[in-house]
């Protein structure tokens, strides 16, 4: 029966010496005997044992793992169990990457955007970036409670049209007069503005906001910390983040 030195297990499997020794010292590639002069010599069974550890370290197995399973009576119950232990602890760590790799390419995109990049511009993004999910939660809000308006809206239209009942149109605008004066409040209540020039994060007036000029999502707004009069990044206010944590 062929013998093999750790040299030649290391050579024959792709990895070091030292990979070799430290799996002899973890307890799950004890060699089959040692020569005369102390060497370790490891059997045909230590060198297919090794190929299976190399396949598993390949896949991820921790070596605790890797030595409960070369271990255990039962391994096929314990190699499922494994599998999947792994799977999740992969897709979790692929959803992470993925995660950070769609946040990269948002601040690229972002950062085209900047009138004058500076460290702080980084320091606007990243807090728009982590804000976004609270403002898309406060957008969601007015889209709910303005639905039923819209339906009463075009029906009273439809129902004006075709049977000649304008006086729904009548209820409708009593009703949407007063949402909208409520829906501009909550809504100009529950966001915030960055300036791009100072980096302030500020509330405007009223007034203000309403009547600006916008995009889906800045502002033209005046700054009370520096005057720059342009747009501005929205964003939900703080205590919408602190809620949405």
């Amino acid at each position: 029966m062929s013998k093999y030195t750790t040299g030649e297990v290391a050579k024959l499997c792709g990895v070091t010496v030292r990979t070799v020794q430290y799996y002899d010292t973890r307890g799950i590639l004890v060699p089959a005997e040692l020569s005369e002069g102390g060497r370790r010599l490891y059997s045909e069974d230590d060198l297919k044992r090794m190929r299976v550890i190399c396949f598993l370290r390949d896949l991820g197995f921790s070596i605790d793992a890797i030595g409960k399973l070369l271990s255990d009576d039962d391994p096929a119950a314990v190699i499922d169990l494994l599998i999947d232990q792994q799977a999740r602890a992969l897709k979790e760590e692929i959803d992470e990457r993925q995660d950070r790799l769609s946040r990269l390419t948002a601040l690229k995109r972002e950062l085209r955007d900047v009138e004058s990049f500076s460290v702080e511009s980084i320091g606007d993004i990243a807090y728009t970036m982590n804000n976004k999910k609270a403002l898309r939660k406060i957008h969601m809000r007015l889209l709910l409670i303005a639905l039923p308006l819209s339906v009463l809206q075009w029906g009273s239209i439809a129902l004006g049209l075709l049977r000649g009942w304008w006086g729904l149109v009548a209820v409708w605008a009593a009703v949407a007069i007063p949402y909208a004066i409520w829906a501009s409040k909550y809504y100009f209540d529950h966001v915030n503005y960055i300036c791009p020039k100072c980096h302030k994060v500020f509330r405007p007036a009223l007034k203000q906001a309403f009547w600006a000029s916008h995009t889906p999502n800045t502002r033209k707004l005046t700054c009370p910390e520096c005057g720059r009069h342009g747009y501005c990044v929205e964003v939900a206010a703080e205590a919408e983040v602190r809620a949405d944590a």
